[in-house]
Protein backbone atom coordinates (compact mmCIF):
# COMPACT_ATOMS: atom_id res chain seq x y z
CA UNK A 1 0.00 0.00 0.00
CA UNK A 2 1.64 3.52 -0.98
CA UNK A 3 0.02 6.89 -0.41
CA UNK A 4 -2.14 7.91 -3.47
CA UNK A 5 -3.63 11.16 -4.83
CA UNK A 6 -6.12 10.98 -6.37
CA UNK A 7 -9.31 14.24 -7.42
CA UNK A 8 -11.94 14.38 -4.77
CA UNK A 9 -14.08 17.51 -5.71
CA UNK A 10 -14.01 19.78 -8.31
CA UNK A 11 -16.28 23.26 -8.75
CA UNK A 12 -16.67 26.02 -11.24
CA UNK A 13 -17.40 29.24 -11.17
CA UNK A 14 -18.22 31.72 -13.85
CA UNK A 15 -19.09 35.57 -13.68
CA UNK A 16 -22.56 36.30 -14.12
CA UNK A 17 -21.63 38.61 -17.21
CA UNK A 18 -21.86 37.28 -20.77
CA UNK A 19 -21.10 38.08 -23.99
CA UNK A 20 -23.06 36.55 -27.30
CA UNK A 21 -21.21 35.24 -30.63
CA UNK A 22 -23.66 35.85 -33.61
CA UNK A 23 -25.18 33.10 -34.12
CA UNK A 24 -25.24 33.46 -38.07
CA UNK A 25 -21.69 34.20 -38.07
CA UNK A 26 -19.50 31.40 -40.07
CA UNK A 27 -16.63 31.64 -37.42
CA UNK A 28 -19.54 31.20 -34.86
CA UNK A 29 -20.71 28.00 -36.52
CA UNK A 30 -16.88 26.62 -36.90
CA UNK A 31 -15.77 27.26 -33.41
CA UNK A 32 -19.51 25.89 -31.45
CA UNK A 33 -19.18 28.98 -29.07
CA UNK A 34 -22.36 31.07 -28.97
CA UNK A 35 -21.59 33.18 -25.36
CA UNK A 36 -18.75 33.65 -23.40
CA UNK A 37 -18.37 34.45 -19.58
CA UNK A 38 -16.79 37.54 -19.21
CA UNK A 39 -15.17 39.56 -16.20
CA UNK A 40 -16.58 42.57 -14.82
CA UNK A 41 -13.80 45.58 -14.84
CA UNK A 42 -13.82 45.09 -11.09
CA UNK A 43 -13.27 40.93 -11.34
CA UNK A 44 -9.75 39.60 -11.54
CA UNK A 45 -8.80 36.03 -11.57
CA UNK A 46 -8.64 35.89 -7.88
CA UNK A 47 -12.08 36.69 -7.52
CA UNK A 48 -13.19 33.93 -9.69
CA UNK A 49 -10.79 31.09 -8.09
CA UNK A 50 -12.25 32.27 -4.53
CA UNK A 51 -15.88 31.94 -5.39
CA UNK A 52 -15.27 28.72 -7.33
CA UNK A 53 -13.22 27.29 -4.04
CA UNK A 54 -16.18 28.89 -1.75
CA UNK A 55 -18.85 26.84 -3.63
CA UNK A 56 -16.31 23.64 -3.10
CA UNK A 57 -16.20 24.30 0.64
CA UNK A 58 -20.05 24.99 0.95
CA UNK A 59 -21.09 21.91 -1.01
CA UNK A 60 -19.17 19.53 -0.17
CA UNK A 61 -18.29 20.27 3.32
CA UNK A 62 -14.66 20.72 3.46
CA UNK A 63 -12.68 21.81 6.38
CA UNK A 64 -10.36 24.46 5.26
CA UNK A 65 -7.96 23.54 7.89
CA UNK A 66 -7.17 20.11 6.13
CA UNK A 67 -6.01 22.06 2.83
CA UNK A 68 -1.94 21.95 3.67
CA UNK A 69 -1.02 23.72 -0.40
CA UNK A 70 -3.18 25.83 -2.85
CA UNK A 71 -1.64 26.02 -6.11
CA UNK A 72 -2.91 28.31 -8.74
CA UNK A 73 -2.72 28.25 -12.64
CA UNK A 74 -3.26 31.65 -14.00
CA UNK A 75 -1.96 33.75 -17.20
CA UNK A 76 -3.83 36.76 -15.33
CA UNK A 77 -2.13 37.67 -12.05
CA UNK A 78 -3.35 40.42 -9.52
CA UNK A 79 -0.47 41.92 -9.33
CA UNK A 80 3.40 41.22 -10.69
CA UNK A 81 4.08 40.09 -6.83
CA UNK A 82 2.92 39.13 -4.70
CA UNK A 83 2.06 35.68 -5.61
CA UNK A 84 -1.74 35.76 -5.97
CA UNK A 85 -2.12 32.44 -4.54
CA UNK A 86 -0.80 34.39 -1.25
CA UNK A 87 -4.00 36.90 -2.01
CA UNK A 88 -6.44 34.00 -2.28
CA UNK A 89 -5.08 32.09 0.67
CA UNK A 90 -5.80 35.22 3.27
CA UNK A 91 -9.36 35.76 1.72
CA UNK A 92 -10.36 31.95 1.82
CA UNK A 93 -8.70 32.44 5.59
CA UNK A 94 -6.66 29.29 5.11
CA UNK A 95 -4.44 28.22 7.79
CA UNK A 96 -0.88 29.40 8.14
CA UNK A 97 1.25 26.63 7.76
CA UNK A 98 -0.07 25.89 4.04
CA UNK A 99 2.04 25.86 0.78
CA UNK A 100 0.87 28.77 -2.03
CA UNK A 101 2.36 28.52 -5.39
CA UNK A 102 1.05 30.26 -8.89
CA UNK A 103 2.35 28.91 -12.04
CA UNK A 104 1.99 30.97 -15.48
CA UNK A 105 0.40 28.45 -17.29
CA UNK A 106 -2.46 28.20 -20.58
CA UNK A 107 -4.28 25.47 -22.05
CA UNK A 108 -1.95 22.61 -20.47
CA UNK A 109 -1.88 24.11 -16.75
CA UNK A 110 -4.51 21.47 -15.51
CA UNK A 111 -2.10 18.92 -16.25
CA UNK A 112 0.80 20.45 -14.99
CA UNK A 113 -1.61 21.24 -11.82
CA UNK A 114 -2.01 17.82 -11.45
CA UNK A 115 1.56 16.74 -11.80
CA UNK A 116 2.23 19.28 -8.89
CA UNK A 117 -0.58 18.19 -6.91
CA UNK A 118 0.35 14.46 -7.11
CA UNK A 119 3.79 15.08 -6.21
CA UNK A 120 2.94 16.83 -3.31
CA UNK A 121 0.09 13.90 -2.21
CA UNK A 122 2.90 11.01 -3.22
CA UNK A 123 6.14 12.54 -1.45
CA UNK A 124 4.32 12.97 1.87
CA UNK A 125 4.46 16.96 1.67
CA UNK A 126 0.77 16.93 2.04
CA UNK A 127 -2.13 15.84 2.40
CA UNK A 128 -4.63 18.00 0.63
CA UNK A 129 -4.36 20.55 -2.42
CA UNK A 130 -6.37 22.96 -3.60
CA UNK A 131 -5.75 23.47 -6.90
CA UNK A 132 -7.45 26.57 -8.63
CA UNK A 133 -7.14 27.38 -12.38
CA UNK A 134 -8.11 30.92 -13.03
CA UNK A 135 -7.70 33.40 -15.59
CA UNK A 136 -9.90 36.87 -17.07
CA UNK A 137 -8.16 36.75 -20.35
CA UNK A 138 -11.01 39.25 -21.81
CA UNK A 139 -9.22 41.95 -20.43
CA UNK A 140 -6.49 41.49 -22.73
CA UNK A 141 -7.96 41.04 -26.07
CA UNK A 142 -8.89 43.77 -28.23
CA UNK A 143 -12.32 44.51 -28.69
CA UNK A 144 -12.07 44.42 -32.39
CA UNK A 145 -10.22 41.55 -32.77
CA UNK A 146 -12.49 39.20 -33.99
CA UNK A 147 -10.49 36.60 -34.85
CA UNK A 148 -9.82 35.97 -31.31
CA UNK A 149 -12.71 37.71 -29.34
CA UNK A 150 -15.44 35.22 -29.96
CA UNK A 151 -13.26 32.22 -28.82
CA UNK A 152 -12.25 32.88 -24.97
CA UNK A 153 -14.24 33.37 -22.12
CA UNK A 154 -13.42 34.23 -18.35
CA UNK A 155 -13.84 31.57 -15.46
CA UNK A 156 -12.39 29.45 -12.67
CA UNK A 157 -12.33 25.29 -11.21
CA UNK A 158 -11.14 24.47 -8.02
CA UNK A 159 -10.51 20.90 -7.94
CA UNK A 160 -9.14 19.24 -4.29
CA UNK A 161 -6.62 16.55 -5.18
CA UNK A 162 -6.90 14.24 -1.65
CA UNK A 163 -4.78 11.57 -0.36
CA UNK A 164 -5.64 7.83 0.55
CA UNK A 165 -3.85 4.78 0.40
CA UNK A 166 -4.01 1.72 -2.26
CA UNK A 167 -2.09 -0.17 -4.45
CA UNK A 168 -3.31 1.75 -7.21
CA UNK A 169 -2.27 5.00 -8.76
CA UNK A 170 -5.29 7.63 -9.41
CA UNK A 171 -3.65 9.80 -11.33
CA UNK A 172 -1.25 8.32 -13.75
CA UNK A 173 0.58 8.12 -17.09
CA UNK A 174 1.98 11.71 -17.24
CA UNK A 175 3.41 13.11 -19.94
CA UNK A 176 4.63 16.78 -21.30
CA UNK A 177 6.29 18.58 -24.17
CA UNK A 178 7.59 21.82 -25.03
CA UNK A 179 8.69 23.80 -28.23
CA UNK A 180 9.89 27.13 -27.03
CA UNK A 181 10.93 27.65 -30.55
CA UNK A 182 7.43 28.41 -31.20
CA UNK A 183 6.66 30.98 -27.99
CA UNK A 184 5.60 33.67 -30.72
CA UNK A 185 2.46 31.80 -32.07
CA UNK A 186 0.41 32.55 -28.84
CA UNK A 187 2.04 35.86 -26.98
CA UNK A 188 1.29 39.35 -25.38
CA UNK A 189 4.44 41.15 -26.13
CA UNK A 190 4.32 44.01 -23.59
CA UNK A 191 3.68 44.50 -19.92
CA UNK A 192 6.91 42.92 -18.41
CA UNK A 193 10.49 43.03 -19.07
CA UNK A 194 11.42 41.62 -22.30
CA UNK A 195 9.86 44.40 -24.59
CA UNK A 196 10.65 47.69 -24.10
CA UNK A 197 8.44 50.61 -25.40
CA UNK A 198 9.23 54.43 -26.08
CA UNK A 199 5.74 54.88 -24.46
CA UNK A 200 2.86 53.27 -23.49
CA UNK A 201 1.32 55.00 -26.63
CA UNK A 202 3.30 52.79 -28.73
CA UNK A 203 2.27 49.47 -26.58
CA UNK A 204 -1.00 50.06 -27.54
CA UNK A 205 -0.88 51.62 -30.69
CA UNK A 206 -3.26 49.43 -33.21
CA UNK A 207 -2.32 46.94 -35.88
CA UNK A 208 -5.19 46.00 -38.23
CA UNK A 209 -5.03 43.19 -40.76
CA UNK A 210 -6.24 42.26 -43.90
CA UNK A 211 -9.64 41.57 -42.49
CA UNK A 212 -10.42 44.55 -40.35
CA UNK A 213 -9.33 42.75 -36.82
CA UNK A 214 -7.31 44.63 -34.69
CA UNK A 215 -4.91 44.41 -31.77
CA UNK A 216 -2.01 45.51 -30.02
CA UNK A 217 1.20 44.89 -28.28
CA UNK A 218 -0.52 44.96 -25.12
CA UNK A 219 -3.32 42.21 -26.53
CA UNK A 220 -3.08 38.56 -27.49
CA UNK A 221 -1.84 37.72 -29.93
CA UNK A 222 -2.56 33.83 -31.79
CA UNK A 223 -1.39 32.48 -35.32
CA UNK A 224 -4.40 30.27 -35.36
CA UNK A 225 -3.61 28.29 -38.15
CA UNK A 226 0.05 27.68 -36.77
CA UNK A 227 -1.53 26.76 -33.47
CA UNK A 228 -4.22 24.13 -35.18
CA UNK A 229 -1.40 22.72 -37.01
CA UNK A 230 0.87 22.26 -33.56
CA UNK A 231 -1.88 20.71 -31.98
CA UNK A 232 -2.41 18.09 -35.24
CA UNK A 233 1.22 17.47 -34.85
CA UNK A 234 1.57 16.78 -31.14
CA UNK A 235 -1.45 15.64 -29.77
CA UNK A 236 -1.74 12.17 -31.67
CA UNK A 237 1.96 10.76 -30.56
CA UNK A 238 1.16 12.01 -27.15
CA UNK A 239 -1.88 10.46 -27.07
CA UNK A 240 -0.50 6.95 -28.49
CA UNK A 241 2.59 7.05 -26.35
CA UNK A 242 0.24 7.66 -22.76
CA UNK A 243 -1.69 4.39 -24.36
CA UNK A 244 1.53 2.55 -25.14
CA UNK A 245 3.52 2.77 -22.45
CA UNK A 246 0.75 1.83 -19.57
CA UNK A 247 0.08 -0.82 -22.15
CA UNK A 248 -3.77 0.44 -23.35
CA UNK A 249 -5.35 1.26 -26.36
CA UNK A 250 -8.58 3.19 -27.54
CA UNK A 251 -11.07 0.69 -26.79
CA UNK A 252 -9.58 1.13 -23.15
CA UNK A 253 -10.22 4.84 -22.27
CA UNK A 254 -13.83 5.59 -20.88
CA UNK A 255 -13.48 9.08 -21.59
CA UNK A 256 -11.27 11.52 -23.30
CA UNK A 257 -11.48 14.85 -21.96
CA UNK A 258 -9.14 17.34 -23.90
CA UNK A 259 -8.90 20.99 -23.38
CA UNK A 260 -11.94 22.87 -24.72
CA UNK A 261 -10.24 25.57 -27.63
CA UNK A 262 -13.21 25.06 -29.87
CA UNK A 263 -15.72 22.88 -31.78
CA UNK A 264 -13.12 23.32 -34.78
CA UNK A 265 -10.09 22.29 -33.47
CA UNK A 266 -11.71 19.03 -31.10
CA UNK A 267 -13.33 17.95 -34.23
CA UNK A 268 -9.84 18.09 -35.84
CA UNK A 269 -7.71 16.02 -33.34
CA UNK A 270 -10.84 13.55 -32.73
CA UNK A 271 -9.60 12.95 -36.69
CA UNK A 272 -6.43 12.92 -36.50
CA UNK A 273 -5.90 10.66 -33.06
CA UNK A 274 -8.95 8.38 -34.93
CA UNK A 275 -11.06 8.12 -31.89
CA UNK A 276 -14.15 7.39 -32.68
CA UNK A 277 -17.42 9.04 -32.60
CA UNK A 278 -19.35 6.67 -29.95
CA UNK A 279 -19.68 9.36 -26.87
CA UNK A 280 -16.72 8.44 -24.99
CA UNK A 281 -14.96 12.27 -26.59
CA UNK A 282 -16.30 15.23 -25.23
CA UNK A 283 -16.93 18.22 -27.45
CA UNK A 284 -18.90 20.95 -25.39
CA UNK A 285 -17.43 24.44 -25.04
CA UNK A 286 -21.03 26.42 -26.59
CA UNK A 287 -21.55 28.39 -23.30
CA UNK A 288 -17.78 29.02 -22.20
CA UNK A 289 -15.80 29.53 -25.02
CA UNK A 290 -11.79 28.66 -23.98
CA UNK A 291 -11.58 29.31 -20.28
CA UNK A 292 -7.59 28.72 -20.92
CA UNK A 293 -6.41 25.95 -17.84
CA UNK A 294 -10.15 26.11 -16.52
CA UNK A 295 -11.05 23.90 -19.96
CA UNK A 296 -10.71 20.21 -18.43
CA UNK A 297 -11.85 20.86 -14.86
CA UNK A 298 -15.49 23.25 -16.04
CA UNK A 299 -15.48 19.79 -18.58
CA UNK A 300 -15.99 17.13 -16.32
CA UNK A 301 -18.27 19.05 -14.35
CA UNK A 302 -20.21 19.28 -17.51
CA UNK A 303 -20.32 15.96 -17.94
CA UNK A 304 -21.24 15.33 -14.14
CA UNK A 305 -24.38 17.46 -14.80
CA UNK A 306 -24.95 16.23 -18.03
CA UNK A 307 -25.07 12.73 -16.00
CA UNK A 308 -22.41 11.16 -18.27
CA UNK A 309 -20.09 8.14 -17.04
CA UNK A 310 -17.18 9.05 -15.59
CA UNK A 311 -14.80 6.16 -15.56
CA UNK A 312 -11.38 4.44 -13.91
CA UNK A 313 -10.12 5.35 -17.07
CA UNK A 314 -10.61 9.03 -18.01
CA UNK A 315 -7.00 10.53 -21.09
CA UNK A 316 -6.97 14.36 -20.32
CA UNK A 317 -4.87 16.04 -22.87
CA UNK A 318 -3.98 19.66 -22.55
CA UNK A 319 -2.30 21.84 -25.52
CA UNK A 320 -1.35 25.47 -26.03
CA UNK A 321 0.61 28.67 -25.44
CA UNK A 322 4.43 28.06 -25.08
CA UNK A 323 4.20 26.02 -27.09
CA UNK A 324 3.26 23.22 -24.65
CA UNK A 325 1.26 19.93 -24.62
CA UNK A 326 0.64 17.43 -21.88
CA UNK A 327 -1.39 14.21 -20.79
CA UNK A 328 -2.16 11.91 -18.02
CA UNK A 329 -4.83 9.19 -17.09
CA UNK A 330 -7.02 9.97 -14.34
CA UNK A 331 -9.57 8.05 -11.90
CA UNK A 332 -12.75 9.72 -12.01
CA UNK A 333 -14.79 7.17 -10.31
CA UNK A 334 -13.91 8.75 -6.51
CA UNK A 335 -15.56 11.56 -7.15
CA UNK A 336 -18.26 12.91 -5.37
CA UNK A 337 -21.45 12.75 -7.15
CA UNK A 338 -23.63 16.14 -8.20
CA UNK A 339 -25.90 16.69 -6.02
Amino acid sequence: MAKRAYIKHITSYYPNNFEFNNPENRITSKIGVLRRPVALPNECASDLAVEAAKIMFAKYNVNKEDIDALVLCTETPDHIMPATSCIIHGRLGLKTNCMCLDYNHGCTGYIYGLSIAKALIESGQANNVLLLTADTLSKLIHPKDMRTKPLFGDAAAATLVASTYSRTEYLRGFQFGTNGVDFMKIIINYGMMRMKYASKEEAYREIEDQYGNVRTDAAVYMDGKGVVQFTQTVVPPMLNSILEKNMLCLDDIDNFIFHQANKFMLQTIQKACKIPDDGRYFNDCEDTGNTASATIPIAINKMQSLNIPLGRRALLMGFGVGLSWGGCLVDLTLMDPEE
